[in-house]
């Protein structure tokens, strides 16, 4: 027996996410005595599936049913099969039984076109929230003829990715997830089908991987300049902040500054011209702190939203190759540059929770 299938799709962490639309239809679910069962078995369902990141399809997770194609042809046959009966017609048996001998075998084509077939998560990179995460998933095969017309899905969203398997070889596919909200996810069930070769049957499979994905809080997207440094430790500069708003350790640059002053990395990225101010860069520290992230106009500093700003700072600072520390409550990162170092601190910012 196939299990149902739902609008919904699984959750990254919790076994459960909220997929677009999910929430104009809450109601509609709570009076819905239908919707509410089928969402109740397809949780027991997904619950009795072990999450993996490679999987085998056998006999035991392929799933088949016939298609509104496949019902209409079986009512097709069940009619020719009554006239020919009625009427003696012996070239009706012949069509009769041909075609019901075509759909048998079309339904063991269909059936083995996933049964067999080797499915592997490739573990996507950290993205940032509301940002679309690439799910690829690596699918092979050792069968000596070419597998058609395999989908891959996120379980009930019905946005498909379709591809060929070639013959004792593999493809790859992909399918993408967007959360909405920070911190680390487990990726959303995937599904597997196949209705080739004539239509009349879906063979299709459910699949939960373990592994999770981590997501960046959003970066504001017209951040403040970056704040001012502050003094290094026994130095005995003071922070200032330029009328442009750059942050003391780089400034526009001027005509006559040295080469070796120039941010040519800066150059490279965004055709921007800026020097490094060699009076205070040895003097001043970018701190990037929680508690000094100012207000916001408009609208209730929340917690979410200072942390927004924050991996706007992080990703600014980063962009114009400053070196920059971040000041968590409980958590400090001490000022580096690189990629390992932002990697570092938007991972802080993802993963960061009050007490």
């Amino acid at each position: 027996m196939a299990p149902p299938r739902s609008a919904v799709g699984a959750s990254p962490s919790r076994g459960r996410t909220q997929w677009p639309g999910e929430a104009s239809s809450t109601v509609a679910h709570t009076w819905n005595p239908i919707s509410r069962v089928q969402r109740r078995l397809q949780i027991w369902f997904e619950s009795r599936i072990a999450p993996r990141d490679s999987v085998t399809l056998t006999q035991r997770n392929v799933y088949i049913v016939p298609t509104s194609a496949g019902w209409m042809l079986a009512l097709t046959l069940l009619v020719l099969l009554v006239a020919s009966i009625n009427y003696q017609l012996n070239l009706g048996y012949v069509l009769t039984f041909l075609l019901a001998g075509s759909a048998v075998v079309g339904m063991h084509i269909c059936h083995g076109t996933l049964r067999g077939l080797a499915m592997h998560l490739i573990a996507p990179d950290a993205q940032f929230a509301g940002a679309g995460v690439p799910i690829s998933i690596n699918l092979s095969s050792e069968r000596k003829s070419v597998r058609h017309g395999i989908g891959m899905a996120l379980w009930g969203t019905g946005h498909w990715s379709w591809t060929d398997v070639p013959a004792q070889g593999s493809t790859r596919v992909h399918v993408t997830y967007t959360p909405q909200q920070r911190g680390l996810h487990r990726l959303p069930t995937l599904t597997a089908e196949t209705r080739f070769p004539l239509g009349t049957f879906r063979v299709w499979t459910v699949w939960r991987p373990a592994t999770q994905v981590l997501v960046y809080p959003a970066p504001e997207a017209h951040p403040p300049p970056l704040p001012a440094g502050e003094p290094q430790a026994g130095g005995a500069g003071s922070a200032q902040r330029h009328a442009t708003g750059e942050f003391d350790g780089v400034r526009a640059y001027r005509r006559g500054d040295p080469l070796k002053v120039v941010v040519w990395k800066k150059l490279a990225k965004a055709d921007e011209l800026i020097s490094r101010d060699a009076q205070h860069v040895q003097k001043l520290e970018l701190w990037l702190d929680l508690a000094h992230t100012g207000s916001f106009p408009g609208t209730p500093a929340t917690l979410e939203h200072r942390l927004s700003r924050l991996c706007a700072w992080v990703l600014l600072a980063q962009d114009r190759d400053i070196r920059y520390g971040l000041r968590l409550p409980g958590l400090e990162i001490a000022p580096g540059s690189g990629e390992a170092h932002k990697r570092s601190c938007l991972q802080a910012l993802a993963l960061f929770q009050t007490a």
